[in-house]
């Protein structure tokens, strides 16, 4: 009796409140797993539906360095006779034959096949998430790692090219985490290294935590796989180990931005010859020391995954080549954990995401000064996990439970019964300034990217709708008698300190206030910052939906009615790159290169973020 409660029941047993709330629970967590699940199947049909929808010449080319009439299955002599074969001789000898018994169907059965392999990615990688994980976590992290990978740009690569890839990844996975015994992880540790000689830094990475025999196997796996290859194909084998040096001088060119190693970003800063090839060795020693000794310690750690991904970031700065198709390594690099603050642990996370689903140019602003670290923004995400970020030990108390976000205490409010309000809770902490920036830049990149697709960027079509549009709204205000632009226009150009004065307005204002009191709310008024931030966004995202259903040109674009741009002058839009300017009638001027639909932005939003154009 000493166990019951007053009730009558046992101590700790769940009351009927109890099986409500825990069944409630149960219930949320299935439908969020469906909704996930359906989220990855619908990418998943999209992706596919993607590359069999566009016309053969224009999808899976690489698949023509097989099945082409220059291909490997068509050239009697050596591989790398054929079309930009720049595989190991041994992935040569394994899969010409099984190329040639699809090459019937090779698209569709390279495809479905490609995309098996990405979603037994997904499997072993939500299984070998570094302990502890929830449950919830355990359930909703393999629908969540597939579809990642299905909007990753090297999977999204791989099904549009044709690439085997996603293989010698799934190979390492598989030895690491699921294949029991030492010696079947290591054969097939071995055999991804035959098809991606950089593989084998993960044979260091097994004899120092301990896996010697898996080391050792995977070593013997790798030495015989290119010892059978040479016998097989002895032309081919000195052609790729020797003359080419394991495959550089093979493919596109190695300085093309495609190549996101250590050697083509040295290539692509200037640096050749010796030189180049001295510093490029230099740094590849300093960063697989760094690396290896990094994954070492996270392996001992518990954190397996974590280690495998900083390996992985260092096989892709030290390999000769490594195309966009290769660098899934960055995205397992995820699992790491950084910050100690609840507010910096999706800092790295989404860094990571957003450089391996986004193409650079909409991570970075189109400078010359930025080109340099655009260009070679996923190499510097891989040297970033492989040597610097300060992932967490399990051991931190910060691993588990990072130090919370304080928030102000609840307000009774009338609103309280409508959906999702009783959950925005403000917040009393500064936000992470990164991953403001971050978003914010990423975030401006798609609306301009929308912007643009929501007129079929610079048609005419677009344009003309837009100038309709725009009469239909000079038409209401003649009828109502304020059609007062044309007066006031013509008026300011006369008196020169109002023409300079909004002139520099214009150019700089809209855009200058509003990051400027974005910049003071920040560091003195945190928890303004967040509701302004979050209200420009709304409004930003207002003015995209207007700019959908009516789009409309200023006055100043409307042809024939003389309205001057006092930046640019007259618009003509018979000369796309010229205008007048009032100034000087007989000087022109280049306009700036804008990004709103129609001809030197023939539609104009009423977006508050900074326009381009004048």
């Amino acid at each position: 009796m000493a166990n019951v409660e007053h009730s009558g029941r046992p101590a700790g047993a769940a009351g009927p409140f109890g099986a409500t709330a825990a069944g409630t629970a149960r219930a949320r967590l299935r439908v969020a797993r469906l909704g996930l699940w359906l989220v990855a199947a619908v990418l998943a049909v999209r992706q596919v539906a993607v590359v069999l929808s566009t016309p053969q010449g224009d999808r899976l080319t690489d698949l023509e360095t097989w099945v082409g009439p220059n291909g490997v299955l068509h050239v009697k002599g050596s591989l790398y006779d054929s079309t930009q074969f720049t595989g190991t001789p041994f992935a040569g000898l394994v899969l010409k034959p099984l190329t040639r018994s699809a090459e019937q169907a090779l698209g569709w059965g390279w495809t479905f096949g490609t995309l098996l392999l990405v979603v037994a990615l997904g499997l072993v990688v939500s299984r070998a998430l570094p302990q502890p994980v929830t449950r919830r976590a355990s359930l909703l992290a393999a629908p969540v790692a597939i579809s990642l990978l299905m909007l990753s740009l090297p999977v999204r690569n791989t099904l549009w090219l044709g690439q085997t890839s996603i293989i010698p990844v799934l190979l390492v996975l598989l030895g690491c985490f699921t294949v029991r015994g030492e010696r079947a992880g290591g054969v097939g540790i071995g055999l991804a290294a035959a098809l991606q000689p950089t593989v084998l830094l993960f044979a260091p990475l097994l004899w120092f935590t301990g896996r010697r025999r898996a080391a050792v196997t995977s070593g013997v796996t790798f030495a015989a796989s290119v010892v059978v290859a040479w016998a097989a194909m002895p032309h081919d084998s000195y052609t790729y180990w020797v003359h080419h040096m394991a495959g550089a001088g093979l493919g596109g060119a190695a300085d093309g931005l495609g190549n996101q190693s250590l050697h083509g970003a040295l290539l692509r800063l200037g640096l050749t010859g010796p030189l180049e090839i001295g510093v490029f060795l230099a740094l590849g020693a300093g960063v697989t020391y760094l690396g290896l000794r990094r994954a070492v310690r996270y392996a001992r750690d518990g954190q397996l995954l974590l280690a495998v991904a900083i390996t992985g970031c260092a096989a892709i700065a030290v390999s000769p080549t490594t195309w966009q198709h290769q660098l899934l390594w960055v995205l397992l690099a995820v699992v790491g954990r950084v910050g100690r603050r609840a507010s910096d642990r999706f800092v790295w996370p989404v860094a990571v995401i957003l450089v391996v689903t986004l193409p650079a140019k909409m991570m970075l602003p189109n400078m010359p000064a930025m080109y340099p670290i655009r260009d070679n923004v996923v190499l510097l995400a891989a040297l970033a996990a492989a040597t610097a970020v300060p992932f967490l030990s399990r051991t931190s108390e910060y691993y588990r439970r990072p130090i919370p976000t304080e928030y102000a205490e609840p307000v009774p409010t009338r609103w309280k019964h409508v959906p999702l309000l009783p959950f925005l809770r403000r917040v009393l902490t500064r936000p992470n300034l990164l991953l403001e920036l971050l978003l914010i830049r990423v975030t401006y990149a798609a609306y301009q990217q929308v912007r643009l697709a929501a007129t079929g960027g610079t048609n005419s079509g677009g344009r003309a709708t837009a100038e309709h549009h725009g009469h239909e709204i000079l038409s209401i205000e003649r009828f109502l008698h304020i059609d007062i632009e044309h007066a006031v226009n013509h008026w300011v150009v006369k008196v020169d300190f109002l023409k300079d004065f909004f002139n520099f307005y214009y150019e700089s204002f809209h855009f200058v206030v509003p990051l400027t009191v974005m910049a003071v709310l920040y560091w003195r008024r945190p928890v303004d910052y967040r509701w302004a931030r979050s209200a420009l966004g709304f409004a930003t995202l207002l003015a995209l939906v207007g700019f959908w259903l009516y789009p409309l040109a200023p006055p100043r674009l409307l042809p024939g009615l003389g309205i001057i741009d006092t930046v640019h002058g007259v618009q003509d839009f018979s000369s796309r790159t010229t205008a007048r300017s009032p100034r000087s009638p007989t000087s022109t001027r280049r306009c700036r290169p804008c990004t709103s639909a129609g001809p030197c932005g023939a539609v104009s939003s009423s977006s508050p973020w900074p326009r381009s154009g004048g």
